[in-house]
């Protein structure tokens, strides 16, 4: 660089020749206009790519292996290593190195690449997360509802003994009741509570459970991506942090209905809160939300199935794989 100032320097403003300057240095013509046009070095830059004769004409091969590699799981995807043992059974003759390389490249190339999302008032996602509760004095894994309003971030949150569709129903039933009214639009994953059938051209076939719901209710459904949770990261963060905060450390109860109750005050405590970035607290902002919702309706949703059984000599039915006592006035 020093060198590269003298030149400038003698050239601009102590007047020596260029001619003098090229004999001196040994440079040449060009070099020295180009001294002579930049402050500094402005780096090589290739016009065209160099040519790669041997991996070139298996690039596209290795798009392809990784392309498909994104609807793997991780651990089951090519490493360099495989796609350069494929490689050379369908005809590559070069080294280890290129392909590597290549594999690199292509792996930056083809990675995701995401921006914030802007949400609107009105809308919820929903999702369910599992964490650790000592109830009774028993330790379990318990799963837990959870329901966020990406607008207002204001969230509920219910504990269950297991995901099923009572359980989908009563969360939602308890998120409405809470928030005082039904989001427009509410962003699911595909859990097999809702989803039936995943189809082509991002249809779906939507379990009875779900439209049994969502017809009570009106409110519209949105279904995420086939493992592309990031679709409705608002919710998917409220879990890690329902489990983090709410459940740190583990809660010990002496029911599931203790444990709700403190989830349901941590979910009112939340609403005083300021939200970063927005004038007003959670609850502020959730009341001013509530005039792009839907009104509750008159009768409330019946959060469980009603089957029809018959009773056994020995005054018992069945039901979900369990037995149940009746009075012996109803046995067979």
């Amino acid at each position: 660089m020093q060198w590269w100032t003298d030149i400038r320097r003698k050239v601009l403003v102590e007047g020596v020749s260029k001619r003098q300057v090229k004999a001196e240095y040994r440079i040449h013509t060009k070099t020295l206009e180009k001294i002579l046009a930049h402050p500094k070095p402005p780096g090589y830059r290739m016009n065209k790519p160099r040519p790669k004769p041997m991996i070139g004409p298996f690039l596209g091969r290795i798009d392809e292996i990784l392309q498909q590699d994104r609807e793997l799981p991780k651990k089951q995807r090519h490493t360099a290593k495989r796609i350069f043992d494929r490689l050379k059974e369908e005809g590559y003759t070069g080294g280890y190195t290129q392909v590597k390389d290549a594999v690199r490249n292509a792996r930056v190339r083809l990675k995701d690449v995401y921006i914030p999302l802007a949400h609107r008032p009105g809308e919820a996602q929903m999702d369910f997360g599992y964490a650790l509760a000592k109830i009774n004095g028993q330790l379990r894994k318990v799963a837990f509802f959870v329901m966020s309003l990406p607008y207002s971030d204001a969230v509920y949150v219910q504990a269950y003994e297991k995901i099923c569709t009572e359980v989908f129903w009563d969360g939602h039933v308890r998120a409405f009741a809470f928030f005082s009214s039904v989001p427009c639009r509410i962003s699911y994953d595909n859990e097999r509570v809702m989803v039936a059938k995943v189809m082509k051209r991002h249809q779906r076939k939507l379990t009875d459970g779900f439209l049994q719901l969502q017809s009570h209710y009106l409110f519209k459904e949105h279904f995420c991506n086939v493992a592309r949770g990031n679709e409705k990261g608002v919710v998917e963060s409220m879990v890690r942090c329902t489990r983090s905060n709410f459940m740190v450390p583990v809660p010990e109860v002496r029911s599931f209905d203790e444990l709700n109750r403190m989830l349901e005050e941590r979910c009112r405590e939340e609403l005083g809160r300021k939200l970063r970035g927005k004038d007003g607290t959670k609850g502020q902002l959730l009341a001013d939300e509530r005039g792009r919702f839907i009104d509750l309706p008159v009768v409330p949703f019946e959060s469980c199935r009603v089957r029809t059984c018959t009773a056994s000599s020995l005054s018992l039915v069945r039901f979900d794989g369990n037995d149940y006592s009746v009075p012996v006035r109803c046995a067979a």
